[in-house]
């Protein structure tokens, strides 16, 4: 069986249970349960590679003597095992290891919301057809994993931590990490740039044991809902990460942006913090010089202070940030005083379809000194499509021709283009840090004369009433009789 159908197996169980509802529901269920086996996995192989090795989790609560059985523990007792037991032990789990604080961290808010204990032993002997030490096995059950990130845009309101992977992987090839950098994501979702940045790595750089070491040891995250988080950690194990600790459960906002030390400070960013979110009171007194609770204005006050000197950032912003007056004025402000702002990739508003409809930047830039110019780049849709969809979305490949206009590291030999213009910060400070700037080149659409158009409309307007009076009449007539 395919690892695919094995996950569209476990969730088909899943939907015969009266206790979990909806796909958030059943992307937490399973990522504990997978959780667990890979740790498991994991455990059985550093204890056969590392004499001293122990694993954190207790022997009775460990995936192999509770679940690996078929024919073990099912029905009523499964049920008050995994509820009575296993839940409240691994919430309250000894120990200071990174590995011991990871396992209490994903157990703090997971819940089992199964109610049939013998639906439950099926997806538990569906789970052990996955051997995570196998690497071909893992990298299969990545992907899919991925693709249930995908999914958990349908779940409500899940789309504020999901990033389309185009997206994601034009941010960290531009951004290009290097083993060692110090990366972070203060709002790091279900890990996708963590995990693109980490492919880039390995694909380009990584070629020896200590490499690897470098360059996790250099990643940092934090992430403020329970679900993504759990979610994200799960994605790091897949992903190769061991110990991955550095996935902070925490609200980065929560702290005084003043306290954030220079010790503290990172060399690369890479985030798309949730936007169009309010933080609840409180959290503006963390940022005095810019009061507000809007969460992508914090985000971006936060990221210029944790940013070194010479560090470099790639943001997700939607179009309001850029255009906002007020608190937005002198963010921008500080923004081109303290950063390089170098380049705005301007986004179609169907790129975070189906579940935000919105005008979205890329902000690219660099800390040390003040902007000068910054260059725009206008991302448009394929000839032959509208618009992107679920169905069609935007891919790496459709940013091609920005990636070669880019001019590489230094960002050599650009020039203004059909796409492509530059604006000077005097400009930008004479519109009172409007960095809103429409394409020049791009042909304004001919809508027509004023006047036709006043007229047409009028004419519609007299259509509707027309009608609504014919309508009032019908009525009128129906409730007299």
């Amino acid at each position: 069986m395919s690892v695919r159908t094995l996950v569209k197996s476990i969730q088909d169980i899943m939907r015969k249970d009266t206790g979990v509802d909806g796909d958030a529901q059943r992307v937490s269920q399973l990522c504990w349960m997978f959780f667990l086996k890979i740790m498991d996995d994991q455990d059985e192989a550093l204890e056969f590679t590392r004499d001293a090795y122990t694993s954190p989790i207790p022997d009775h609560l460990q995936w192999r003597n509770w679940a690996a059985d078929p024919e073990g523990i099912t029905g009523e007792a499964l049920l008050n095992f995994v509820n009575d037991e296993l839940f409240p032990g691994l919430k309250r789990l000894p120990g200071s290891t990174p590995r011991a604080r990871v396992i209490r961290d994903v157990f703090e808010d997971a819940y089992n919301y199964m109610k049939s204990g013998q639906l439950l032993r099926q997806i538990v002997n569906k789970i052990n057809e996955v051997d995570f030490n196998n690497l071909t096995e893992r990298q299969h059950f990545g992907d899919i994993y991925e693709q249930l990130l995908n999914d958990l845009q349908n779940a409500g309101n899940a789309g504020e931590y999901y990033t389309p992977r185009a997206v994601t992987a034009f941010m960290v090839q531009q951004i290009d990490p290097k083993p060692g950098e110090i990366l972070m994501d203060p709002a790091c979702g279900t890990g996708g740039f963590l995990t693109c940045a980490m492919r880039h790595m390995r694909d380009r750089y990584i070629k020896r044991p200590d490499q690897e070491d470098a360059m996790q040891a250099a990643l940092r995250a934090v992430e403020k809902k329970p679900l993504p988080h759990m979610l994200c950690v799960t994605n790091m194990l897949l992903n190769g990460v061991e110990e991955p600790h550095f996935v902070r459960h925490d609200n980065t906002l929560a702290r005084p942006l003043i306290s954030w030390t220079k010790d503290e400070r990172v060399d690369i960013i890479l985030t798309n913090p949730p936007f169009g979110g309010k933080e609840e009171d409180g959290i503006e007194n963390n940022f005095p010089t810019f009061r507000t609770r809007e969460t992508a204005d914090l985000f971006l006050a936060l990221i210029i202070r944790l940013l070194k000197p010479g560090g470099r950032a790639a943001v997700v912003l939607p179009d309001g940030s850029l255009f906002g007056e007020g608190i937005k004025t002198r963010l921008k402000e500080h923004l081109m005083e303290e950063c390089n702002l170098h380049t705005i990739v301007r986004l179609p508003n169907s790129v975070f379809k189906p579940y935000a409809s919105i005008g979205t930047n890329l902000l690219f830039f660099e800390k040390g000194g003040p902007t000068t110019e910054t260059w725009f780049w206008e991302h448009r849709v394929p000839e032959g499509q509208k618009a992107y969809s679920m169905t069609k979305p935007i891919r790496l490949e459709h940013l091609a021709d920005c990636a070669a206009w880019w001019g590489g590291a230094g960002r050599d030999g650009r020039v203004e283009g059909p796409q492509a213009w530059r604006v000077t910060a005097d400009e930008v400070k004479a519109r009172g840090y409007n960095l809103d700037f429409k394409n020049p080149h791009a042909v304004e659409e001919d809508l027509g004369d004023p006047e036709h158009l006043l007229a047409a409309l009028e004419g519609a307007e007299a259509e509707v009433a027309a009608i609504r009076d014919q309508l009032k009449a019908i009525l009128t007539e129906a409730l007299a009789r």
